[in-house]
């Protein structure tokens, strides 16, 4: 990249993170509501980054979304600036009486050990952020969020994981199907019903999907989900089943589709996932925190 050590000094973290949602998203309407930005807008903020670095990122056709060489050596080190700029804001912070940012996943709560890691840093900046299943592992890695608490299985050498309880996992059904009502169901009953698919871990499919199912059969594909307000709309509308956490079945509600608990698979297990380094004082109060509250 041409004049990268001068040009670099320039750039705007908020272009460099717009390239970076791109490039995990390789679509720039999905990148652009996970930004809350028009896609109009997105693709301004991604061209002027293009014309600061005098290298072509993105090669973009009606069809596809794919990164130049440049565009994923870039990412790389975009990664690792947007790292760096999260910790020195959190450093900066340090003044003030610290910071942690602290993610959560669908149907998961962490007011209770906020409110012990608050008593114990009064003057603490604590921010919380929602991550999606897929945002879990790169967030904590690029040091977006400090902590997350969210579900396995997860991936990667960079993060350190810390199982603190199990939940049952349940069928989403629509209601009027024919095992909608029962107290329990067996993953057998669900062996030919079409059910939602998750892009991007083929660990997170296979346990969320129950695929292969025990009997050695593939479980039918359905429709491919990014959160499960997605899961809910298409097995409301009768275009396939999920399997849910139960904690998420009942956080997330919706008119016309019924939780009901799976008795015979392996339940979900929350963890604490952290970057694979020594932990700051505060990071490990939280952790302690989560502990005595499960």
């Amino acid at each position: 990249m041409s004049r990268c050590s001068i040009a670099s000094v320039d750039l705007d973290l908020r272009l460099v993170r717009a390239f970076s949602v791109v490039a995990e998203e390789l679509h720039f309407g999905r990148a652009a509501n996970r930004l809350h930005i028009a896609q109009p807008a997105l693709s301004r903020q991604i061209q002027r980054l293009e014309r600061l670095l005098e290298v072509k990122l993105v090669s973009r056709t009606t069809r596809t979304v794919e990164l130049t060489p440049a565009g994923d050596s870039f990412l790389v080190h975009g990664r690792r600036l947007l790292a760096a700029g999260e910790r020195a804001s959190g450093a900066a912070k340090q003044i003030s009486g610290g910071r942690i940012s602290i993610g959560f996943s669908a149907g998961l709560t962490v007011s209770s050990a906020v409110a012990s890691l608050r008593r114990t840093f009064p003057h603490a900046d604590v921010e919380l952020k929602h991550v999606e299943w897929f945002e879990q592992h790169d967030a904590v890695r690029d040091g977006i969020i400090d902590v997350c608490i969210g579900r396995l299985p997860i991936g990667g050498s960079e993060v350190e994981v810390l199982p603190l309880y199990d939940e049952p996992r349940v069928a989403l059904l629509p209601v009027g199907h024919r095992l909608a009502g029962k107290e329990s169901v067996s993953i057998l009953d669900l062996a030919d019903e079409p059910i939602a698919r998750h892009e991007g871990a083929a660990s997170w499919d296979a346990f969320w999907r129950v695929d292969p199912r025990p009997d050695g059969r593939p479980a039918p594909d359905g429709p491919v989900v990014a959160s499960i307000e997605e899961k809910m709309e298409y097995v409301a509308n009768g275009d396939c089943i999920s399997i849910v956490p139960a904690s998420a079945s009942v956080g997330y509600r919706r008119d016309g589709v019924q939780g009901v608990p799976i008795d015979d698979i392996p339940q979900a297990i929350v963890a604490a996932i952290t970057r694979r380094e020594p932990h700051s004082e505060m990071i490990e109060a939280f952790i302690c925190a989560l502990q005595r509250s499960t």
